[in-house]
């Protein structure tokens, strides 16, 4: 990435390339990797949008195939600076670009209003942040809200919560909303039906939910989005994000329909004096891929002046 010529705030894509971290035995050798094959230009700084939290010089993640520590991969990539922020707290910054304008409607009114505006997705974890506007184009707070207690909204959800937790104790939302969470999900439920699982992986129980061919792949999808409402709906009223909520990821965007048809939108809404708030916030479902890339160049050009090593935007012969 570079800053676009001319300043502005812009950002320019110079490559891109996605790769499986599974493939890969260290951070630094799959940055390496991306080096040598893409990067044209000397690059001293980086940015790592990722799940997780910067403790010092490590990144405190649960879902990473391998850990981050910086000093040694500053070192392995002869890199000047290294900065760290959370995955969704880069596509909070998207906002102010390539993220405001994209996205499938999914309830509430298809406008976009000015307010505190949240990014929420499921994947490996759950993971949320929040735009708040202002000047110079506002702040974000990055959160670990999937790691708060999922509540149980329905008997069925009760029980489902009984086997999970059978001694009792904390269970966080992303135990059942996110990739992992679902096919924890769905195996439970086969448990509690008494029947075998037959599906191993996350996207053959959406597949098979949406073609309508297993019971217990249907009903775990269909908890797993009235469980995303109760928890978007709680965001949302928590920060008061008048802005809007944008639903991250390949994982959503391929449920859309499901989604549409779920109870997501009554759990979002819950009841009472909530329900009026709640109504007036619109939620759109939005691939986040290239968004997050576009996010952490955002935050390096606005926060760089305050960093060693800048990411400066391009001048003539200027270095990305």
């Amino acid at each position: 990435m570079r800053g676009s010529p001319g300043g502005a705030g812009g950002v320019e894509t110079l490559a891109y390339r996605v790769f499986m971290c599974a493939e890969f035995p260290s951070l630094a050798e799959l940055l390496q990797a991306f080096v040598d094959a893409e990067v044209r230009t000397p690059v001293k700084h980086c940015v790592l949008a990722c799940a997780g939290q910067a403790m010092g010089e490590e990144v405190v993640n649960d879902n990473l195939a391998w850990p981050i520590q910086l000093m040694p991969l500053r070192h392995a990539l002869g890199l000047d600076e290294i900065a760290v922020l959370n995955d969704f707290e880069a596509l909070a910054y998207a906002l102010d670009g390539s993220l405001a304008n994209d996205g499938r409607h999914l309830c509430g009114p298809n406008a976009h209003t000015r307010g505190p505006t949240l990014v929420i997705g499921p994947g490996t974890g759950l993971g949320a942040a929040v735009h708040i506007p202002g000047t110079g184009g506002g702040f974000v707070l990055a959160t670990e809200a999937g790691q708060m207690d999922f509540a149980p909204n329905s008997v069925r959800e009760r029980e489902l919560l009984a086997m999970l937790a059978p001694e009792g104790g904390y269970v966080p939302f992303e135990h059942i909303v996110s990739g992992p969470g679902l096919l924890s999900v769905y195996v439970t439920l086969c448990a509690l039906d008494g029947t075998t699982p037959t599906l191993a992986v996350p996207e053959a129980i959406t597949t098979a939910a949406v073609a309508r061919s297993d019971a217990q792949a249907v009903e775990a999808v269909e908890i797993f989005c009235g469980a995303l409402g109760s928890f978007t709906g709680n965001l949302a009223m928590s920060f008061m994000a008048t802005g809007g909520v944008y639903l991250a990821g390949g994982f959503l965007s391929s449920i859309v329909e499901l989604l549409k048809r779920s109870v997501f939108e009554e759990r979002f809404l819950h009841g009472r004096s909530a329900r009026a708030l709640l109504s007036q916030v619109p939620v759109w479902v939005t691939e986040h891929g290239h968004h997050g890339v576009q996010g952490a160049a955002q935050w390096y050009l606005r926060h760089g002046t305050a960093a060693p090593g800048p990411l400066q935007p391009a001048a003539a012969g200027g270095v990305p």
